[in-house]
């Protein structure tokens, strides 16, 4: 039964996209497309956020927002990562068409979102006034903010839930299902913003209102579409008693890329600090100008996701040829994709950077921003292109080392160095110069590494759809 599915949703018009034949960097692309669209998406439904806070609220609303989406997201960053740690473990599956071990990692999921989703929950809505106090909020803002943290908390067992489910289905080869979840997410959270907030005045509590039933809504039809599309797996709306070695398997590959992100976010507002210390000119201008750099990001999170259930898939398969070829054109495709990106985009930056201000200070701070950025972010796409097939082969050690080395040990002492030594206003080469130390790490590792060269030359298919049915991967 599960195999005539298989074989059926590799059909061209499915949804599904089976990695182990045909043109490598084709399948990549059509696994990608729907991912950048939904980004696109959930770029457009979190500007839709802002203006209609700007548009019916006051200056104090908008600032409790931005405070208080920074907590909600160091914590999801974790249940991010254990959602590609799902899909890492399905993607092999699908690849060896071990059916059984499928339906068993959904059963450990769906008690995963319960485990965590009802605790995790429960926790930020009681510990929302601590950690703003922590933050340091403004009095003014502070009875807000903390509204919208335990309002938005109130949602976690729909974000969680939604990211497992999307890990899942992207390991079994299907990017297209999350476009539409995330459609149907948007829609409901644009209507409902102007519902409670324009129309019931309910000012931050509405604009969090509207981000729950929206995430719950998501993972509602996740769930429906899992057990229509995929009978054979089992998928339960509630927990029943899973496999622990399963449970196991998802925690130990996806925790340390969870963490991984989290810390990031932490990197993230740490590297905030050198750019607020040279005053409201340059923070402006690199706002703006982060607006800008970040649609190029957008296809390299998307070819990252690709590269990861490749990886997986074929890892799972025994197709170590393909893999090895796809470890290095998938990487180069990223990055020359998002050269032509920042090329693009620096050919228009003017243009683009006065949408935003007009003021020349900002404008010339925000340009050469823009430029330190755009001219490097291909080295950061072929990077990240070479951690996720290190990562859909289950090797996830390395690659969050390199990755908090980046932060830790290159990105934030150099711009400490460069605020300290140099003119502050280029603290963003520090940037360029991770991205460069990543990528000799992972070039390094591709090169030098006796794991990663005995996984590649390995070609007995029964081995490796052993090592998947047994999580030795």
């Amino acid at each position: 039964m599960y195999h005539h599915e298989l074989t059926a949703h590799h059909h061209p018009h499915s949804a599904q996209v089976d990695m182990t034949t045909g043109p490598i960097v084709s399948a990549v692309m059509l696994f990608a497309l729907p991912i950048i669209l939904g980004d696109v998406l959930q770029q457009l439904y979190t500007t839709v956020d802002t203006l209609v806070i700007g548009r019916y609220c006051d200056t104090t609303a908008l600032a409790a927002v931005g405070t208080s989406t920074q907590p909600v997201e160091v914590v999801l960053c974790v249940f991010l990562g254990i959602g590609k740690g799902v899909s890492i473990l399905v993607s092999q599956c699908i690849g060896a068409k071990n059916e059984k071990r499928v339906g068993q990692l959904c059963k450990a999921s769906v008690f995963f979102v319960y485990a965590c989703g009802i605790p995790v929950g429960v926790l930020g809505i009681l510990c929302a006034p601590a950690i703003l106090r922590f933050m340091q909020t403004p009095a003014d803002t502070f009875a807000q903010a903390v509204a919208y943290t335990r309002i938005v908390f109130c949602g976690t067992l729909g974000n969680i839930g939604y990211n497992m489910n999307a890990g899942i289905l992207r390991g079994m080869g299907d990017s297209r299902a999350s476009l539409w979840f995330l459609l149907v997410s948007c829609i409901t959270n644009i209507v409902l913003d102007f519902a409670f907030v324009a129309g019931l005045h309910m000012g931050v509590g509405g604009v969090a209102l509207a981000t729950s039933i929206a995430m719950l809504l998501s993972w509602g039809i996740s769930i429906a579409y899992i057990r229509k599309k995929f009978p054979q797996l089992g998928f339960s709306v509630l927990p029943h008693r899973c496999a622990p070695q399963e449970l196991e398997k998802i925690i130990v590959l996806g925790l340390p890329i969870g963490l991984n992100s989290s810390l990031f976010s932490f990197g993230h507002l740490a590297m905030q600090t050198f750019i607020n210390a040279q005053g409201a000119v340059f923070m402006a201008a690199t706002s703006v100008g982060g607006r800008v750099t970040n649609l190029t990001n957008v296809a390299v999170n998307a070819l990252s996701s690709a590269a990861l259930t490749f990886a997986g898939q074929n890892f799972g398969a025994g197709c170590r040829e393909r893999l090895r070829r796809g470890a290095v054109s998938i990487p180069l495709a990223s990055g020359a994709i998002t050269l032509l990106c920042g090329l693009l985009m620096l050919r228009f930056r003017l243009s683009l950077l006065r949408l935003f201000d007009q003021d020349p200070d900002v404008l010339f701070y925000a340009q050469r921003y823009v430029l330190v950025l755009l001219l490097s972010q291909w080295v950061f796409a072929v990077f990240n292109a070479m951690v996720s097939c290190v990562n859909g082969v289950g090797r996830v050690k390395y690659t969050t080392a390199v990755n908090l080395l980046m932060l830790w040990a290159v990105r934030i002492p150099g711009a400490w160095l460069i605020s300290r030594w140099m003119d502050g206003t280029w603290v963003m080469l520090s940037i360029p110069a991770s991205f460069c130390f990543g990528l000799a790490c992972m070039i390094g590792y591709y090169l030098a590494s006796p794991g990663w060269k005995r996984l590649l030359r390995g070609s007995a298919c029964r081995e490796a759809r052993h090592a998947a049915k047994e999580g030795l991967g």
